[in-house]
């Protein structure tokens, strides 16, 4: 995929949901994987055209695993003037020692955004961003009909009631495909997931699922996309 590409993508979804207006400060989830390297590489072109000024900051949550090195995020904002930050934290500690969850996955989850959110509400921004693409957007409606039985999604735009920050996804059109074959292309620098649970998740046997489908009936996945799609412009 060319930047082009996804910068168009990237405007659609911005345009579309509203998701940015003039003065808004935009703290970007960085955990380092592809996804969120590829969206703060997309809002930063952005920023240079787009008729609403906002300023941007990357931020990375480290886990405390003891082995996540962030030289190459580091590098890759300093080289783009991008102010970087690492919020350091236990929920390593916390989530596989003391508490031992069944589904650490979950947990972790809570803890790293509270933790970003903290970081981002105590340092005046008033927008968060992630990097959840097309196919995320289906994997968890999937999961929702699976696992807890209703028809559930996350939002483009969802405002957080207890921080008073809003969160928007600006890949929400992105397929995943076009994500790796962006970041190959661009030879843009990902880190390796440290996470011991990293692909032993309920979330990866669906993925796995639809990739499968997908291929036996071409096309699912898209019409799945269309479906949530229609669900979310009747709330809108």
């Amino acid at each position: 995929m060319k930047l082009q590409n996804l910068l168009s993508q990237v405007r659609k979804a911005v345009d579309d949901f509203q998701m940015i207006t003039s003065g808004d400060r935009i703290c970007v989830g960085l955990s380092g994987g592809k996804d969120s390297v590829t969206l703060l590489c997309a809002l930063h072109e952005l920023q240079r055209f787009y008729p609403h000024p906002f300023q941007l900051m990357a931020v990375s949550v480290d886990l405390g695993f003891g082995n996540m090195d962030f030289t190459s995020m580091e590098r890759f904002c300093q080289d783009r003037s991008i102010r970087f930050a690492v919020v350091k934290t236990q929920i390593a500690q916390i989530v596989f020692e003391e508490i031992k969850d069944s589904n650490p996955c979950a947990l972790c989850s809570r803890l790293r955004k509270g933790a970003f959110n903290q970081y981002a509400k105590e340092n005046g921004f008033n927008k968060t961003a992630f990097g959840h693409h097309r196919d995320d957007v289906i994997d968890t409606m999937v999961l929702s009909l699976f696992f807890e039985g209703r028809f559930h999604t996350f939002e483009p735009v969802t405002h957080l009631d207890r921080t008073d920050l809003t969160l928007i996804r600006p890949l929400l059109y992105v397929k995943e495909a076009d994500i790796k074959g962006f970041v190959r292309k661009y030879q843009l620098p990902v880190m390796k997931n440290t996470c011991p649970a990293d692909g032993a998740t309920n979330r990866q046997y669906v993925s796995e699922l639809l990739d499968q489908v997908n291929r036996v009936h071409p096309g699912i996945r898209d019409r799945l996309f269309t479906a949530v799609l229609n669900q979310l412009f009747l709330a809108t």
